[in-house]
């Protein structure tokens, strides 16, 4: 297998553990920052460095339809072509597929849908999934599923996970690439009881890692954790578990508390955009007016951004100057990577219990 975890603490369910792969290591909890198209909005390759992240994450939905998997593999994969030699992960697409598109035909063999770029109509299977993302090169690529809209009637979200694990296995099949790990992709909705039945169908097909999604998809938070938990109950200890799309504090700190090793999502960088940003006293939102005259910092600790007032980042923002995105986006990731690692710094000293009720404390 070319992906190993080794667990080197734990603090009641939370784990503190490290990846391997013929890249190197990959330190968890994790959070991996979102590329869709081949970068980190306003980022480039060099800030990926200063800012110490591991894992990157690429969309393949948007990837294989511009420039192309062929054109990607042609020019020696999403490493050489990103000028990036840490760890990348592609999603299988199926969410993009899903969620962009009006007219989406899902049946047992696979999706048909329309490219949002030419309107061609384009089909993609489980097989298919699998061979662009080889193409492509990740180090960890995601098998397709279905993702239903939630709030969704039972019978559909069954009829999803049970094509899930259909087209798991038809992924697990097909799959050549020794140098790059395949995660499967647990899916049940919010109920306790499929989310628990799912995990272990996945676990049966013994992928090298196991996605947890359709989380974090407009229910509440309340609803998530025992769909959560449910589904870490039956996957194996060996392997990470990643809840895919979640980049709040709150979630992710509470995710961790179960056992989730790997995050993703957009929202750091999405919040940044939008004049939002986090700090140790919570969200603060720049485009406030209070914020004109403050010659205060974004947040004194954070290294990315403490060189430069509120007052002058407002005004940055006001005026639609793409640097103050580029700030905001800096000290939002950075923001998020220094969490993950106090909480791994907390459960190896046998305090992430307080560490989360902290965090709460601010968040919640």
């Amino acid at each position: 297998m070319s992906l190993t975890y080794e667990l080197l603490a734990s603090d009641h369910r939370a784990r503190r553990g490290r990846i391997s792969t013929p890249r190197g290591f990959i330190e968890t909890p994790v959070f991996m920052p979102v590329g869709t198209r081949g970068a980190v909005v306003h980022l480039d390759q060099r800030d990926y460095s200063e800012l110490g992240i591991e894992v990157v994450l690429g969309n393949t939905y948007h990837l294989m339809l511009r420039p192309g998997a062929e054109t990607i593999d042609a020019l020696g994969g999403i490493h050489a072509f990103t000028s990036w030699d840490g760890h990348m992960l592609t999603d299988s697409g199926g969410f993009q597929v899903m969620s962009l598109n009006d007219n989406v035909e899902v049946d047992d063999d696979g999706v048909t849908f329309t490219s949002i770029y030419d309107g061609q109509k384009l089909r993609f299977t489980p097989e298919d999934a699998v061979r662009t993302q080889e193409q492509l090169g990740a180090d960890i690529q995601m098998a397709l599923d279905v993702c239903p809209a939630l709030p969704a009637p039972e019978s559909d979200v069954f009829r999803a996970m049970q094509r899930t694990h259909e087209w798991a296995a038809r992924a697990k099949a097909v799959h050549q690439r020794d140098d790059q790990a395949l995660f499967g992709i647990v899916q049940g909705g919010i109920d306790p009881v499929l989310r628990g039945r799912s995990a272990k169908v996945l676990a049966s097909l013994e992928f090298a890692g196991y996605g947890i999604g359709g989380l974090s998809v407009g229910e509440s938070h309340r609803e998530m954790m025992p769909a959560l938990s449910a589904a870490i109950a039956e996957l194996p200890e060996d392997r990470p578990r990643y809840l895919m799309g979640v980049g709040d504090p709150v979630r992710i700190v509470d995710a961790i508390s179960v056992g989730v090793d790997m995050f993703d999502c957009v929202l750091p960088t999405r919040l940044a955009r939008h004049g939002t940003v986090l700090t140790s006293q919570g969200k603060l939102n720049l485009k406030n007016a209070k914020h004109a005259r403050d010659d205060q910092p974004l947040d004194p600790l954070n290294p990315m951004s403490n060189g430069f007032s509120r007052a002058y980042l407002r005004h940055l923002m006001m005026v639609k100057e793409p640097t103050a995105a580029r700030i905001a986006t800096l000290h939002n990731l950075w923001f998020l990577l220094d969490l993950v690692e106090r909480a791994r710094t907390a459960i190896e000293e046998g305090r992430y219990e307080a560490f989360r009720l902290e965090t709460l404390k601010t968040w919640a």
